[in-house]
């Protein structure tokens, strides 16, 4: 154990003095996975972060939170078991190893495939994974002697294994479809990997010539066409018009001969070409364009039939019916690094040959203006790794049946099997899963789990666990070539709550005792990338659930509630707020601000405040020591006689059932809150100020030595109660005061089994009470708070009977009444404070100038009622609302509130003063 023998607490808190040494001693003694093969089981696994990634503070909210959970069920004896490991992060790594190479004049196609993975694994072994270092610092008891990576070989057993299975049940095939292609990176990605950001581009108006001497009704020769992506008309395929649409009735089942190609195109009727939208007339692009893909497939085109006119770079190549013409071939399809690109060279063509509508505007002079284009602000889908505008492109490409797959999950949570907390999320859940659209589980990437799927010189596909087993499949003599892509990492990840417990080995302990896992904790964006698939191969290969409930936080933003972004330099980086706080702060914000999924504004003040706290403890803790109160040798409470003892007791029993309940519903911020307001009101504010006297005498007397092992006892269960928050103060204090037989990490959770006296707690509330509401009323009053005023009690209650004749020193001390006499009060300006049902009159004769007092409450009881009704005008107007900037509303509210507040307290101390 760090320093046995040294017990003194020093005079200051220092939170970097005390986290390294106890998260070693914790992590080397294995604590954070004590032998309990008879215990109750509980799970959790850890969203693996990317072997590429740094601890951001999203990232400790939510280990924060696992950790909360993890060591308070490992407190009530639970073989509480918390996955950790990491994601190989298939395209993120790539990238950093790719961008190193190129800082050394280097490239990736300088090597082979296999030459490469090496490099990536030697860029692991030296500069991956930094964040698991960083969440050690935060405190996660994760078992690390159990770490996994997805690329390990038991893991990758699992992942070809489930591609295999999947493949001989009809769950995952090979298909033709446009897919979210990053032309930078050059591969596909996943609709959940596609930003969409809005820019200013253009609208052009196209005519498209009829073919066959066919004209419309008001004798137009022609087809308009409008589009944002001019560069795409090289692919065209159709032109759509509603079949409503009467004005193109008798053109549909025509054709229109392509501008620039030549390409004869046939213009159909489909419901996608609205009306209402432009001339009503649509080109169709199937290989470019999502909406016009499966306007194709409707028309009839076969996907294998769709014109693809881009490379795997986005530079234009040739159609399979040879018709675009070679001016454009090897252009990129946008201007880049000055030079024009296609978009540019098509617009300039359709100008020349007259295919190109003018947008007419008017000018300050009243005169017509023809420009190329209308102006348009469009939202653009980008890649959020390569940075580059996304292009549909029509490829092969591996697809898992996700409808399929979604059924079990969809049951599951509709029947209550599995949870989600909040359940305000359900709707999104369902939404989702039930429109779900088929899965691309294929990368053209190099790192990552290779797609065990080998081809024949013929076309026929061999999907087997490895090459042995697919030359088995093919007969011998057949060449076969492993397919180049590798999966998504999104589809290893799905298998990590029983993958990493020892899955496909049937006789696994792990997965025997540990799975389905208990909880799930993770933010809600990534419901859809990991949560919902972690479902569907959980019901897939495990037959069952993944787990019993998800929960699903919300977002930390920034203090005036926008979302982080390093563009926006409000990032807030967590391991600046330890360094500065420590640990144990930064955790209690997390948890005090997580309210069931609402997303959190830093604070950092508020950070500040529960390093406060922190100290306040310690100080406590010191108090304790100094007078001989020390470590607790009992779970059960002692024995108790005094009032306060007991009083405390019956408090230590309420706080316990309120972080219980608080658990059990998975309510951080009322558990947090709870040992919060406990811990610096209850205990260091209330009952170490009641036991004071008792030290004052004989240090051996009965009183003193049950009081000495009452506040042990009681400062005792605080540690316990708070370690699963503020793990690193919690254990530096248990050993402070006293030899312990284990650390405070395996402790025993509370259990005071004790039955105290109402009429004893009582008193002592009522004590509390009245000393609140007495310095309440001297501060609004401008009464120095340590002036002892006489009071009066007219028509007392019992409980105020009984606590005046036996604690009139306690109510001197601490509320500074004396003396206190039962009757009526002398005539005369006077104040009334309350505890309980008793009213208290407080003579102020003397005391205060009543005339003086009564102009300064009334001059500031106007000046805040003016501001209230300024304020609140300019809140219920709208046009405030809507104008002006966030902030300056927030203000606005914060500013009524706290003026609200005034009157109130300024009108109550006016009656007081009668």
């Amino acid at each position: 154990m760090p320093n046995p023998t040294d017990t003194t607490l020093p005079t200051t808190f220092d939170p970097a003095d005390i986290e390294a040494r106890w998260y070693s001693h914790w992590e080397a003694n294995g604590l954070f996975r004590p032998e309990r093969p008879d215990a109750e089981a509980f799970t959790i696994v850890n969203p693996p972060p990317n072997v590429t990634g740094s601890l951001h503070i999203g990232h400790a909210l939510d280990n924060t939170l696992q950790d909360v959970v993890t060591r308070y069920e490992r407190l009530r004896g639970k073989d509480a078991l918390w996955v950790v490991g990491m994601d190989h992060a298939g395209i993120a790594t790539q990238m950093v190893v790719e961008r190193q190479m190129e800082a050394r004049q280097d490239k990736r196609t300088n090597y082979s495939r296999e030459a490469f993975v090496e490099k990536v694994w030697e860029w692991k072994a030296e500069s991956g994974g930094s964040i698991v270092g960083q969440l050690r610092r935060l405190g996660c008891s994760m078992d690390w002697s159990r770490e996994q990576f997805t690329m390990d070989p038991h893991f990758t057993r699992a992942v070809i294994k489930t591609f295999v299975d999947l493949y001989n049940d009809g769950l995952i095939y090979r298909d033709k479809r446009l897919v979210n292609w990053d032309p930078k990176l050059k591969t596909a990605i996943s609709d959940l990997e596609v930003e969409t950001q809005t820019i200013a581009g253009s609208f052009w108006h196209f005519k498209y010539p009829l073919a066959d001497g066919a004209t419309l009704p008001d004798g137009r020769d022609y087809l308009e066409v409008a589009t944002t992506r001019p560069e795409t008309m090289l692919a065209d395929m159709a032109v759509a018009v509603n079949p409503a649409d009467e004005r193109y009735a008798s053109v549909v089942g025509k054709h229109v001969i392509l501008p620039l190609t030549g390409r004869r195109i046939p213009v159909i009727a489909d419901e996608h070409a609205d009306p209402e939208l432009g001339s009503g007339c649509v080109k169709i692009t199937p290989g470019h364009d999502f909406n016009d893909f499966e306007v194709g497939k409707r028309a009839g085109f076969a996907a294998s039939e769709m014109l693809n006119m881009l490379d795997a770079e986005a530079n234009v190549c040739q159609t399979a019916d040879g018709l675009v013409p070679e001016e454009f071939l090897g252009l990129h399809r946008f201007k880049r690094d000055g030079v024009d690109g296609a978009r540019e060279l098509v617009v300039a063509r359709m100008k020349e040959q007259g295919y190109l509508i003018p947008h007419i505007t008017r000018n300050k002079d009243g005169e017509d203006v023809a420009h190329d284009a209308e102006p348009r602000q469009i939202a653009t889908p980008f890649g959020d790794r390569g940075g580059v505008v996304i292009e549909p492109w029509l490829t092969d490409q591996w697809y898992v049946n996700a409808a399929e797959l979604a059924r079990k999950p969809i049951a599951a949570v509709k029947s209550g099997e599995i949870q989600i907390v909040p359940k305000t999320w359900e709707k999104t859940f369902f939404n989702w899963m039930e429109n779900i659209q088929p899965w691309c589980v294929s990368r053209q990437l190099w790192w990552g789990h290779r797609i065990p799927a080998w081809f024949a010189d013929d076309g026929r596909c061999f999907v087997a666990e490895d090459e042995a087993a697919a030359q088995a499949l093919a007969g011998d003599g057949v060449a076969l070539t492993q397919d180049e892509d590798v999966l998504d990492t999104w589809f290893s990840s799905a298998l990590w709550p029983f993958a990493t417990l020892g899955w496909p080995e049937s006789d696994s302990p792990l997965v025997q005792k540990h799975f389905p896992n208990s909880l799930l904790i993770s933010g809600f964006d990534i419901l859809f990338f990991w949560d919902a698939r972690m479902m569907m191969m959980g019901f897939y290969n495990m037959r069952q659930k993944p787990w019993d409930t998800l929960y699903l936080h919300g977002l930390v933003r920034a203090a005036d509630g926008a979302k982080m972004s390093k563009s926006k330099g409000n990032v807030v980086d967590p391991l600046g707020l330890i360094d500065q706080y420590g640990a144990d702060a930064l955790r209690f914000f997390m948890a005090a601000m997580e309210s069931q999924g609402r997303d959190i504004k830093m604070d950092e003040k508020r950070v500040e405040g529960y390093r406060n706290f922190a100290t306040k403890l310690w100080n406590a803790a010191r108090f304790c020591q100094s007078n001989g109160i020390g470590a607790s040798d009992t779970i059960k409470a002692p024995p108790a006689r005094l009032a306060a003892n007991q009083w405390i007791i019956g408090e230590v029993q309420a706080c316990v059932g309120e972080i219980e309940r608080a658990m059990a519903d998975l309510r951080f911020d009322a558990a947090a809150n709870a040992i919060y307001q406990f811990t610096w009101s209850k205990f260091c504010d209330w009952y170490l100020e009641l036991i004071k006297p008792v030290f004052a005498g004989d240090a051996d007397s009965p009183p003193a030595v049950e009081t000495r092992a009452v506040a042990g006892w009681a400062l005792d269960q605080i540690l316990v109660m708070l370690h699963p928050f503020m793990p690193f103060i919690t254990e530096e204090l248990w050993h402070k005061l006293g030899e312990r037989p284990y650390e405070l990490i395996v402790a025993q959770w509370p259990k005071p089994e004790a039955e105290v006296s109402k009429e004893a707690t009582d008193a002592i509330d009522w004590v509390i009470d009245l000393t609140t509401s007495t310095r309440s009323a001297k501060n609004e009053l401008g009464i120095a708070p340590g002036a002892k005023l006489a009071a009066w009690l007219a028509a007392p209650s019992d409980v105020a009977a009984r606590t005046i004749e036996r604690s009139s020193a306690a109510i001197e001390r601490l509320a500074r009444l004396t003396p206190v006499t039962i009757g009526e009060p002398p005539a005369g300006p006077a104040m009334q404070v309350t505890a309980g049902e008793d009213v208290f009159v407080i003579p102020l004769e003397g005391i205060v100038d009543i005339a003086a007092e009564k102009a300064r409450l009334e001059k500031a009881l106007a000046a805040s009622e003016k501001e209230a009704k300024s304020l609140g005008g300019r809140l219920s107007n709208p046009a405030f609302a809507e104008k002006a900037k966030p902030e300056a509303v927030e203000k606005a509210r914060a500013d009524l509130a706290h003026h609200t507040g005034e009157v109130e307290r300024l009108t109550a101390a006016l009656a007081r003063l009668g």
